[in-house]
């Protein structure tokens, strides 16, 4: 079956790793549920360059976003964009948290309980800030970006503690 839908999408757009990437997302590996199983496999890792927090206000039409916004989420406020630094700089978009985003490259389960509550417990306790998204196959962390080395540590150190 899913070979069936996988071809008609095929058909439909151009170049099989546009339908791939956009309808068909194979996952190897199922999901982890287990708490003590996602802290000792989350191998995170530190993503190069800076990020920045841009906010539209409800109402208005942000332009279509740049290939370097990496999330969105539509508030009652407005729009917010998670992107590159430097894009939202060359774009003159007004942005606040420059920071950085710690991948945890474990494949967390959505109704996993825990995980990001002991996670941003641990980097409380070092006075580091941290604003976690989870997205379909990891959650992912944007921490200031003066304190991004010492929060790598911190989780290495959750994960060594298994």
């Amino acid at each position: 079956m899913v070979s069936v839908i996988l071809n008609f999408f095929l058909s439909i757009f151009p170049g099989e790793s546009r339908a791939r990437r956009c309808y068909y997302t194979p996952q190897p590996v199922p999901p982890v549920r287990d708490l003590e199983t996602l802290l000792a496999s989350m191998d995170p890792t530190l993503e190069e360059g800076e990020f920045a927090f841009v906010s539209f206000p409800a109402g208005s039409q942000p332009h279509p976003p740049p290939e370097s916004v990496i999330c969105t989420f539509r508030e009652r406020e407005g729009m917010t964009w998670i992107l590159r630094r430097e894009e939202a700089d060359r774009r003159g978009f007004p942005s606040v948290f420059p920071c950085r985003m710690i991948t945890l490259n474990v494949v967390s389960d959505l109704e996993a309980i825990g995980f990001l509550a002991r996670i941003t417990t641990e980097l409380a306790a070092r006075k580091i800030s941290v604003n976690p998204v989870s997205a379909y196959h990891h959650d992912y962390l944007f921490v200031p970006t003066r304190q991004a080395e010492e929060a790598l540590q911190v989780l290495r150190q959750l994960c060594d503690k298994r």
